[in-house]
């Protein structure tokens, strides 16, 4: 288990909406630079704090990420509460695709989210495991959800092939995702995106149905 990130017991309210603040402004700057390249002292000019206070909100740089890590996995959990209720009712078929549109519209408007975990990612895994097992549990969340999806359609409403091995269909779900748009980052400004989630999305929900 990753250690959890160094927290300040916070009560006021301006302090909870500075600490949003750095929050919102690590992610912009880990996706685009990396571990490596951001600085606490970068990130302090960013948001125009002097290093000092940072490191009292964050007494370190992977205590940073941890936050980060942590923020955005509730962001993305939290997005699909409005979904989860009629989501129970549905055909596995109309579950999983879904769990694609959602996340594929969510990664879409939030693109710095799906970029945070491919760049932190690579980077954590030679250089970071504390930061690099955090991340590995929070993806390992959906996972195991587009799992059940899949089993609930292979076991239940037999919509799904038999064949494919749920747990690894999964993850090859969520890699593709967040590969889907780091490439799209370097491709914005001539290829659009939604057509190339589209045809992601088409294509492996017709990998899962049986013939």
């Amino acid at each position: 288990m990753p250690r959890p990130a160094a927290k300040r017991a916070i009560k006021q309210d301006r302090a909870v909406k500075t600490r949003q603040d750095i929050l919102n402004s690590a992610i912009t700057l880990f996706a685009r630079r990396g571990i490596l390249a951001t600085t606490m002292a970068e990130l302090a000019r960013a948001i125009h704090m002097t290093p000092g206070a940072l490191y009292w909100h964050f007494p370190t740089k992977e205590d940073l990420l941890l936050a980060a890590i942590e923020e955005l996995h509730k962001r993305f959990v939290g997005s699909f509460e409005p979904l989860l209720n009629d989501m129970m009712k549905w055909p596995a078929v109309k579950q999983f695709e879904a769990f694609l549109a959602h996340t594929s519209k969510y990664l879409h408007e939030q693109r710095e989210h799906g970029i945070f975990y491919g760049m932190v990612g690579a980077e954590a895994a030679e250089n970071n495991p504390d930061v690099a097992s955090a991340l590995r549990d929070a993806l390992q969340v959906y996972v195991a959800a587009i799992e059940q999806i899949i089993r609930y359609g292979q076991e239940k409403t037999k919509e799904f092939r038999t064949d494919v091995d749920a747990r690894v269909f999964a993850n090859a779900i969520i890699f593709g995702n967040i590969g889907l748009v780091v490439q799209h980052n370097l491709f914005r400004e001539t290829i659009s995106y939604a057509p190339i989630a589209q045809t992601m999305s088409s294509m492996l929900t017709a990998g899962l149905l049986k013939k």
